[in-house]
């Protein structure tokens, strides 16, 4: 296990050096025909997927997590799509931050430059693999992917196609690698590839979160879960409120900015949940509530204190009346994740004090909680979306993948 390690992060280190000194379109070169490869060979990675689809079923995974594991020709296409749209995207290498000129004559700059080695470890979401490669190459950086075992031979056909049309097309051979060993050991022991590594970042639920904060003596970049909510305000238009609790919920609720908890004025309540929940119930959502809800709907089950603070990632949701936007707040702030938030208003007042007071890494006005996305956000596709408040914070795109340093032009200045 240590000897893969190793190996790999060998091959990582030099390829970063190489990576690094790359020009811009060397580099988008090779992202554009590592997206036509993916696009050339769906049906091999395909039938790698059904492979671990079925081992998924074998061990009766959840649908939940099956469907994070699928990938279909769409999901294959998108892949592809968001590769390209990294290779269009400016590349921010070299980037100049900062500039002065100090009264000695010193010629002070900040310029943006690659992390270097950046470790990724992940779960069932295949996706992954090609998202933080792309984005990794983009920003100058190698990468090494160790994704879940339920997703091995998925991870495995995708990451075998990219380093050959990577390497067909000029990267650094070590530019992408994957752990192979599936191993809790492995994820461990990456995490602590101090000699290599330059930074990890965690991708998948609050097991995996925690295990890399507890562990990695790497520098890591905590990507969180998403017990996201939305607050239907008494002003709300109660049709657009509708539209949007359905899509945050059930457009795929298996991801992390899925709605997991709605909240509803009091003032509304009596108009709006008549209309939500059967909305909701005949889409296969299980209901849990408070005494509110429960007291009116009987396909409502009691909620629990622990309801209110988890991430359900299923057709699951948890429903709160509240008197006003600041129990609202309160509410939001005591149980949520820091990932996704949303208000629907009609009222300006009320939604500027909810994007001001809320504190998560999203913030949404009169919009589905569902668009926390690289991709969705411009970026072409993201490396995890970060909740913690240092360096990155949301949708982690290009920039977050880089640090910079200063180069200070003299002409023979000594310090007195």
């Amino acid at each position: 296990m240590m000897k893969e390690l190793n190996e790999k992060g060998q091959l990582a280190k030099t390829a970063a050096h190489g990576l690094a000194k790359m020009m811009s379109a060397e580099k988008d070169r090779a992202l554009y025909a590592i997206a036509a490869a993916l696009r050339d060979n769906t049906d091999y990675i395909l039938s790698e997927n059904a492979k671990d689809i079925k081992a998924g079923r074998d061990a009766n995974m959840r649908e939940g997590l099956i469907d994070r594991l699928m990938l279909t020709d769409k999901r294959i296409s998108q892949m592809a799509e968001g590769i390209e749209q990294i290779a269009a995207l400016p590349d921010p290498i070299g980037e100049v931050i900062f500039q002065t000129r100090r009264p000695n004559g010193l010629e002070i700059g900040q310029v943006r430059v690659p992390l270097g080695v950046i470790g990724i470890i992940y779960e069932a979401r295949p996706n992954v693999t090609a998202d933080a490669a792309g984005l990794c190459i983009k920003a100058g950086n190698a990468v090494i992917l160790r994704g879940g075992k339920e997703a091995i031979n998925s991870n495995r056909a995708i990451c075998s196609v990219m380093q050959k049309a990577g390497c067909d097309s000029g990267l650094p051979e070590g530019s992408i690698n994957l752990v192979e060993d599936t191993s809790r050991e492995s994820a461990t022991e990456l995490m602590r590839l101090n000699e290599y590594l330059d930074v990890i970042i965690p991708r998948g639920g609050a097991g995996l979160i925690r295990a890399v904060v507890e562990n990695a003596t790497v520098p890591a970049i905590e990507t969180g879960t998403g017990n996201c909510h939305v607050y239907v305000e008494k002003s709300a238009d109660l049709d657009m409120a509708k539209n949007i609790v359905i899509n945050a919920k059930t457009q795929r609720p298996s991801v992390c900015n899925a709605e997991e908890k709605l909240l509803v004025d009091i003032a509304v309540a009596d108009s709006f949940l008549p209309i939500i929940i059967p909305e909701l119930t005949c889409r296969g959502v299980e209901i849990v509530g408070d005494e509110y809800v429960c007291e009116r709907f009987t396909e409502a089950k009691p909620a629990s204190e622990e309801d209110w603070g988890e991430e359900y990632l299923d057709l699951k949701i948890g429903i709160k009346t509240v008197k006003d936007t600041d129990e609202a707040i309160a509410h939001i702030n005591k149980y949520n994740s820091g990932h996704s938030e949303a208000i629907v208003t009609n009222d300006y007042a009320a939604s500027r004090r909810f994007t001001a007071e809320v504190d998560a890494a999203a913030v949404y006005v009169n919009a589905s909680t569902r668009f926390t996305d690289g991709f969705e956000f411009g970026f072409g596709a993201e490396i995890g979306i970060s909740t913690q408040k240092i360096h990155a914070r949301g949708p982690m795109g290009l920039k977050a993948l880089t640090s910079t340093k200063y180069v200070i032009m003299g002409s023979g200045q000594v310090r007195e």
